[in-house]
Order: structure tokens, then sequence, then C-alpha cells
């Protein structure tokens, strides 16, 4: 790796501090009584009680064990007009916010214009997050 790549990469590393250490199931915040994760900086993210309500009246209870939150919306170096979410109860969830979500077509990755995210972010803003990756 060159030089240039491993300052990208650690400045990369430096803005996603705001990432979880680790994520939890909606399942795990709803029964444990539990409202937040601890940030890579040791902080805390804490969630919207409405917004878990909101994710809990969308999915069934095998889909609220499987769900990761928060939910990772991946802004690439590469695929700029773009942003990505994988998982295919993350992205029910998304396409549900977005009235886009078909029952017939299961898919475990979505790549979806930029121009989306406010309407997501304004739906769920403490339950969705940023990730900033290099491809």
């Amino acid at each position: 790796m060159s030089k240039i790549e491993d300052i990208l990469n650690r400045e990369i590393m430096r803005v996603n501090l705001h990432l979880p250490r680790r994520r939890v199931t909606l399942g795990d915040l709803i029964d444990g009584g539990k409202d937040y994760v601890t940030l890579r900086d040791g902080s805390r993210h804490y969630f919207r009680s409405s917004e878990l309500e909101y994710l809990s009246s969308i999915l069934d209870e095998d889909e609220k064990n499987r769900l990761m939150l928060p939910i990772v919306l991946e802004i690439s170096t590469v695929d700029r007009g773009y942003f990505r979410v994988r998982g295919k109860i993350e992205v029910k969830v998304i396409e549900t916010v977005l009235g886009q979500f078909d029952p017939l077509e299961e898919k475990s990755e979505g790549r979806y214009p930029r121009y989306l995210l406010p309407r997501i972010r304004r739906v769920l803003p403490t339950t969705t997050t940023y990730a900033f990756i290099m491809e």
C-alpha cells in the first residue's frame, strides 16, 4: 500500500469514529431496556423510542431479532452519486420508508441515489448512520 493510500485509509477511519463498536438488534433494544450503543470513540449513541416503535410496527418478530441497528448507509469513494445498504431486513426497512418495498422481491443489498438520503434521515435520524468507505 502506498503512503497516499495509507493516509487516506487513516482519514476514513477517523471520519468513521461515529460508527458503533458493535451493532445491536432491534429485539435486544426492545427486550433489554437499553436504548443506546457505544461508539468507536467511546461515547454513546441513543435511539429514539418512537423510531424503535416504528421499526417494530413494520417488521415481524423474527425480523426484529435480526435487524441490526443502526442501519448503515454506506457512502463510497467510487460510486459518488449513490449510497448502499446491505442486509435483507435493512433493505426492507429503507425501501418501506421510501415507499418502494416489494414483498415479492427480496434483496440483500440496495443501491439508491444520494438525493434520497434526507428523506430516510428525516424518518430514521437515530436508527441510521453514515459510513464512508474506500473501494
